[in-house]
């Protein structure tokens, strides 16, 4: 059996219930169900989830404020989350990857996709949490002005705060962290979200617009290699 605790976030019953059933028949059996948005952060910080399956139209408190709201309190932000909705336009996905969600899918889905978006995102995230016990050493980013803890997230610019979504953050700290290296839209997509992520290229040049806004008078340092991608640079 397997020991992973899971929380399916949906306002639809029948659906839950066949997400369960499916994950029951891969030996997922610790498995919370909440049907309001409220109710799903009660359970998820109480009886904190390795993953939690979250519904964008949910009544009252929708997906992507449950989203925002668990990416920003310490004891939830690192819980890996996979939207589960009808919704497929572009906007929905870069809103759902800004705040932090993990992978997207749209219903209707196939089993063989959900379990296979589901092991990818839990693996990714224990290989992430081993890589931060085991080396001490990449705790910070410093570039210039830019400090990044990458323990805390918290992020500084010439001593000042910078308030980042989980996107911006990880988008960041990949360019700072490698200087004057170019890296392609693709390869953002795959170094920070891992393979198979769900992210047009649109979506990511909207993604570095909004980090360089909050970069203002530094935002410079994102530069656009024409045809290819981006780069950090001091210069």
């Amino acid at each position: 059996m397997a020991a992973e605790k899971l929380l399916i976030v949906d306002d639809e019953k029948d659906i839950a219930d066949v997400v369960t059933c499916l994950l029951n028949r891969e030996g997922y059996h610790r498995i919370n169900y909440a049907a309001t948005g409220e109710d799903a952060i009660r359970i998820a910080r109480s009886d904190t989830p390795d993953l939690i399956f979250l519904d964008l139209m949910l009544p009252g408190m929708s997906g992507l404020d449950v989203c925002r709201t668990l990416k920003n309190q310490p004891e939830t932000a690192a819980i890996p989350i996979i939207m589960l909705t009808a919704k497929s336009d572009e906007s929905d996905i870069v809103v759902g990857l800004e705040l932090g969600a993990d992978d997207y899918i749209t219903k209707p889905f196939s089993s063989k996709l959900l379990l296979a978006r589901m092991r990818a995102v839990l693996r990714r995230c224990n290989d992430m949490t081993h890589d931060y016990q085991d080396d001490t050493s990449q705790q910070r980013v410093v570039a210039g002005p830019l400090v990044m803890d990458l323990i805390s997230r918290c992020v500084e610019l010439d001593n000042a705060t910078l308030n980042l979504t989980f996107g911006e953050f990880e988008m960041l700290k990949l360019l700072a962290s490698h200087p004057n290296r170019v890296f392609t839209r693709n390869q953002l997509v795959c170094e920070t979200r891992g393979d198979d992520y769900p992210v047009t290229d649109r979506a990511i040049d909207v993604q570095i617009l909004g980090l360089r806004r909050k970069l203002k008078t530094h935002a410079g340092m994102i530069e656009t290699i024409r045809g290819i991608g981006y780069r950090f640079t001091l210069d």
